[in-house]
């Protein structure tokens, strides 16, 4: 659960400000998408291979 300590005189944009903030922090959006479905542990690690694939020709310049 999200607490926001908010001061009397603060605006009310201020405060949702910082509940966006802490929501996008606590990353609860993406637990949820990722409990929608079950992902194999297997293809999770292919995933995370072709990624880091992907960044190392990324930096090496062969992928264009």
């Amino acid at each position: 659960m999200l607490i926001i300590d908010s001061k009397d005189c603060e605006n009310i944009d201020k405060a949702l400000k910082k509940y966006k903030k802490k929501f996008e922090k606590a990353k609860v959006l993406l637990q949820l998408r990722e409990r929608q479905s079950f992902t194999k542990p297997s293809i999770k690690r292919r995933a995370q291979v072709l990624k880091a694939v992907y960044k190392q020709q990324l930096a090496t310049g062969k992928f264009e």
